[in-house]
């Protein structure tokens, strides 16, 4: 008894400390793609990627963990390439900084635009010019980027994703 009375007395003092604790920016990790009575309850593929093929496992607000690696900013992934990206928020996302596709071969056949936490409109000249290379265009937030990023590369797709950090302005 004279134990409970202890614990329950330190309880307040434990509490306290763990709120004074600054903790690290969260790691959080993408959404389950695991479906509802589908293949995904009986075998989950995405476990069971080849060593050689980029996954991209998780996310925080200033950059995304790819293969166990943690990478600060933005991102740019061609195939099972990746590269950090120099756009830093959304409106520094213009042809020139895509330009790598101008001669990368084979031209992946979709690109994926991660816009951040939110999707925004997609300028004029820079549709003109992901069109102009054949690839089609998929604008989405950063995280479900991620992940869609994941499902096509693992279907052995021709996929190419530009991904700012989840917590980039536009």
């Amino acid at each position: 008894m004279a134990v409970r009375q202890k614990a329950v007395a330190t309880l307040p003092t434990l509490m306290r400390a763990l709120r004074k604790e600054s903790p690290k920016p969260p790691h959080r990790p993408l959404p389950s793609l695991r479906r509802s009575f589908s293949l995904y309850d009986q075998i989950n593929l995405i476990d069971n990627v080849p060593g050689d093929q980029l996954r991209f496992q998780g996310y925080t607000e200033t950059g995304f963990t790819v293969n166990g690696v943690e990478y600060e900013g933005s991102v740019l992934c061609v195939g099972n390439l990746l590269m950090s990206w120099s756009p830093k928020k959304f409106s520094e996302i213009t042809p020139d900084s895509l330009s790598i596709f101008r001669i990368v071969r084979p031209i992946p056949e979709i690109f994926i635009l991660g816009c951040g936490r939110q999707v925004e409109p997609i300028d004029p000249e820079l549709r003109h010019f992901i069109r102009s290379t054949s690839m089609k265009l998929e604008a989405i937030d950063s995280r479900n980027a991620a992940s869609t990023y994941n499902i096509l590369n693992e279907e052995g797709r021709i996929v190419a994703a530009a991904l700012l950090p989840y917590g980039g302005t536009s």
